[in-house]
């Protein structure tokens, strides 16, 4: 599963005095330096029988030598092509998580689906693109893969492919194969996965195509500006070898995070998130954990239900919340957000 419905997120929204909506995509949510001249639209592109054609082409690196890669603690030697097989992507810490169902360890070829693991990782904490997935509910997970596939969940960039790949997804999985992988990943606990830095100004960094900010070689920096720049703690270690025990680290401007937690205290998120934002049970509504989250994917949840997109559910709760939300709003919330222990 791409990425995690925030049900209820941010309550704080609801007592803040009226301000402009966002009305352009906030850019840094989902990893662009700027929007792209020639966008995709994978609103229709995703609507067949398979899930593949929503895969966007060069959006993994690739090796054309073939070069045997290692990674520190672990004994196992992948190629590049090995890390990135769709239906059989590298773990190279077995013994890290339970034993993965074979949806999670290596999809359905057969129907385009990739496997879970690709993206989410083994250890289901995902990348700044995607969505960590691991020790939420199982029922909440559910619930969310049904969303997808009825449609009432996607995103609201239709450049972004995975955000319609995983309606594609949820449209092949079968009951049995959900709730394998619900099961999976609501078993693995979720710990510490993204530190928040508030900072003037950045490592001088470029966008892939999948949406995922990498620092350039060099000590070089930029300003900031105002906006989250969410990027792996080690280029290598993410973008070559997937390594699921290096996490991310997201540059928020000065004082965000104070901001941040006047704005959920004041509003009394803890209503529906629970005092230290890690969900709840609220009348029969499964309120996810989104303490120490990625800052990117708060930034887009925020986005995609004031923009509509997402509609299943327990959407109807986030309606009013994020209705005059402002971008400097989502930047501050999304770091004090990321910045709390899981």
């Amino acid at each position: 599963m791409r990425r995690v419905l925030l049900v209820g997120i941010l309550c704080a929204a609801a007592s803040l005095v009226v301000r402009a909506q966002m009305t352009m995509i906030p850019l840094w949510a989902y990893g662009y330096i700027a929007y792209p001249a020639n966008p995709g639209d994978y609103t229709q592109k995703c609507q067949g029988e398979r899930a593949d054609p929503c895969d966007r082409p060069g959006g993994l690196p690739t090796d054309p030598n073939n070069t045997p890669r290692t990674l520190a603690g672990s004994e196992r030697t992948f190629s590049v092509a090995q890390i990135n097989a769709r239906y059989n992507p590298a773990d190279w810490f077995p013994n890290d998580h339970p034993p993965m169902p074979d949806i999670v360890a290596h999809g359905k070829e057969a129907n385009g689906v990739r496997a879970c693991g690709i993206c989410h990782l083994p250890n289901g904490k995902g990348l700044m693109q995607n969505g960590s997935v691991s020790g939420l509910p199982r029922d909440y997970i559910l619930q969310q893969l049904a969303d997808f596939k009825s449609g009432k969940r996607h995103t609201a960039d239709p450049n972004k492919a995975n955000g319609y790949e995983m309606q594609a997804i949820a449209r092949n999985l079968t009951d049995a194969e959900a709730q394998a992988a619900a099961d999976y990943f609501s078993s693995v606990k979720y710990t510490k996965w993204v530190r928040v830095v508030e900072s003037e100004t950045v490592p001088k960094f470029t966008a892939t195509v999948n949406g995922l900010f990498l620092k350039e070689e060099g000590s070089d920096t930029i300003p900031l500006g105002n906006r989250i720049v969410e990027m792996p703690e080690d280029t290598y270690q993410t973008n070559i070898l997937r390594n699921p025990r290096s996490g991310f680290v997201a540059y928020a401007p000065i004082g965000s995070i104070k901001k941040g937690e006047a704005l959920v205290t004041t509003a009394k998120c803890g209503t529906c998130h629970g005092a230290d934002m890690r969900g709840m049970m609220l009348k029969n509504v499964i309120v996810p954990t989104i303490a120490g989250r990625s800052a990117s994917y708060i930034g887009r949840a925020l986005y995609d239900f004031q923009q509509g997109a997402r509609a299943g559910t327990n959407a109807a709760f986030m309606k009013a919340p994020v209705a005059k939300l402002s971008e400097d709003d989502a930047i501050a919330i999304s770091a004090y957000v990321a910045s709390l222990e899981p």
